[in-house]
């Protein structure tokens, strides 16, 4: 017997309780990418299908909760493990300069006080081992900053102009 495909077209408040049984519970790991593109078939953690329908106003951020139809299904959404660049610089005013550099390059970047990471990229990993940054390869959840106009990798799409 062929198993239906999960519909998630609603995408619950940060502070509405659902009592949804614990067997209708799931995860859905998303990576950084995946959490933009709220239209597409996914699968969760424990392996079913299910298909994106959400409203295209903002990006999925980990601890969402979507539910199907009939909010009888509730799916939070998780930050997947991706291979990343972990940065880091003898001084901050280096790190403050990779960071520039990389953002005039319109690269997703999770920023913290030592250290910045990005997604994997070999040309990218070179430009900033020329500059005399650290530069290593991990594995982990990316949770890039959200941009100026508000959390979507917009490129300035949408933006009212003055």
């Amino acid at each position: 017997m062929l198993e239906s495909l999960i519909v998630l077209e609603h995408r619950l408040a940060a502070n509405h309780s659902c009592g949804v049984r614990k067997d209708r519970q799931m995860e859905l790991p998303l990576t950084a990418d995946e959490r933009m593109v709220l239209r597409a078939r996914r699968r969760t953690r424990c392996g079913k299908e299910v298909l994106l329908q959400l409203p295209r106003d903002q990006a999925l951020q980990p601890g969402d909760r979507l539910m199907d139809g009939e909010m009888t299904l509730q799916v939070e959404v998780i930050a997947a493990s991706e291979p990343l660049l972990r940065v880091s610089a003898v001084t901050l005013l280096e790190l403050l300069q990779a960071a520039y550099h990389l953002g005039n390059r319109h690269v997703a970047l999770e920023l913290h006080e030592q250290e910045l990471f990005l997604p994997d990229d070999a040309v990218l990993a070179s430009m900033l081992r020329s500059r005399g940054l650290k530069v290593s390869s991990c594995n982990r959840a990316f949770l890039p900053e959200g941009g100026a106009y508000g959390g979507g990798h917009s490129h300035g799409h949408g933006v009212a102009s003055t």
